[in-house]
């Protein structure tokens, strides 16, 4: 399975930006999708989880609020939609796909990820 990640940019603060993620196989609308980020010089944090069919969503509580998780499964896509964005939302952002029909916090609950999209908020 290949994920295809996109819609990063550089933003001014407040700013909305929607990010994408792609699926090369159908099989993955079984499994939850989460998304994570890395900023320069930090660990990858988890930032948002949608379950299988779209029907549960959990984000971190640092965007609890501003953004939000949606997907299309006949399309084989997840989005994430970024309002109110800030710079410290700056980081490469990356999908990845569960091993379950459940989101999960953990990034070793997740076995495919795309290659990331940056998203820069400038202040």
């Amino acid at each position: 399975v290949q994920l295809q990640a996109s819609g990063g940019g550089l933003v001014q603060t407040g700013a909305s930006l929607r990010l994408s993620c792609t699926s090369s196989r159908r099989t993955s609308s079984n499994n939850a999708v989460g998304w994570f980020r890395q900023a320069p010089g930090k660990e990858r944090e988890f930032v948002a989880t949608i379950s299988w069919n779209g029907g549960d969503t959990y984000y971190a509580e640092s965007v609890k609020g501003r953004f939000s998780m949606s997907r299309e499964n006949a399309k084989n896509r997840v989005y994430l939609q970024m309002d109110s964005l800030k710079p410290e939302d700056t980081a490469v952002y990356y999908c990845a796909t569960s091993l379950y029909a459940s989101g999960s916090t953990q990034a070793s609950h997740y076995r495919y990820w795309g290659q990331g999209t940056l998203v820069t908020v400038s202040s």
